[in-house]
């Protein structure tokens, strides 16, 4: 009984640090906001319909140390996305689902690579930290590390330093790469909201079906769903007026 007090007692104050922390280093929510000027994005070189640009590192893959690099994936879909830091709060939530379900991923010849500003080192330790103690636990997507900050800066992920002692360095940006090696989609995210993995999958899966039919996905489509022919696209562009007869006729 009294290790179990001893125990409970030990989360509490874990749980207090964690929130003070969280005062000290974000205070209100606009403190998530980053002025374009500390931003990266303004010199991002990755452009949708146009080549991603190459990044190589070290990564964490099945607990060792590999090199890695983009063009380590060609001829499969890739998800590459970057989350702040090691040992947060909204990241390893994102990081774990992406693992879990990553066999998804690769049922349809598509990876996943996550990738931030702390070393290769931080990246092991968080793995081998358990997830009840607020670690990651066993992955099965690599943890590539960018310690020079140039992939992040590349990709426009990059946050300029403001100075403070605890600073999130990435936004969360999320970047889907084609079998070809081409940026197909981009989601940049506000530090505190993460990502959806079913929504990752489902413009993967789009990407993809437009990829092999030719046409055009509509707004939330899934696999099943209808699609619009290119020919259509194409034609009743032409006439405006067109399209309101087509939608009378349905």
């Amino acid at each position: 009984m009294e290790l179990l007090l001893q125990s409970n007692l030990k989360t509490e104050l874990l749980c207090v640090l964690c929130t003070f922390l969280l005062f000290i280093t974000r205070g209100s929510s606009a403190a998530f906001r980053v002025p374009v000027s500390d931003h990266s994005l303004h010199l991002s070189k990755a452009k949708i319909s146009k080549p991603a640009p190459h990044w190589e590192g070290t990564a964490v893959i099945n607990g060792e140390f590999k090199e890695l690099k983009l063009s380590d994936y060609k001829g499969k879909y890739l998800v590459f996305f970057f989350y702040p830091l090691d040992f947060t709060f909204v990241c390893p939530t994102e990081i774990i689902a992406f693992s879990d379900r990553v066999h998804e991923f690769q049922a349809i010849n598509t990876e996943v690579v996550a990738c931030s500003v702390d070393s290769q080192f931080t990246h092991l330790a968080w793995i081998n930290t358990p997830r009840k103690q607020g670690g990651l636990g066993e992955m099965k997507i690599p943890l590539l590390s960018d310690l020079t900050h140039q992939i992040s800066k590349d990709y426009g992920v990059y946050l300029e330093d403001q100075g403070h002692t605890l600073r999130y360095r990435q936004s969360r940006g999320l970047f889907i790469i084609d079998d070809k090696g081409i940026l197909r989609q981009i989601t940049m995210n506000d530090l505190p909201v993460g990502r959806s993995v079913d929504e990752t999958l489902r413009l993967v899966q789009a990407f993809q079906y437009t990829d092999k039919h030719g046409e055009v996905c509509p707004a939330g489509w899934k696999p099943g769903s209808d699609t619009v022919s290119i020919f259509c696209v194409n034609h009743l562009g032409q006439y405006p007026g067109a399209f309101f007869f087509f939608f009378f006729l349905l």
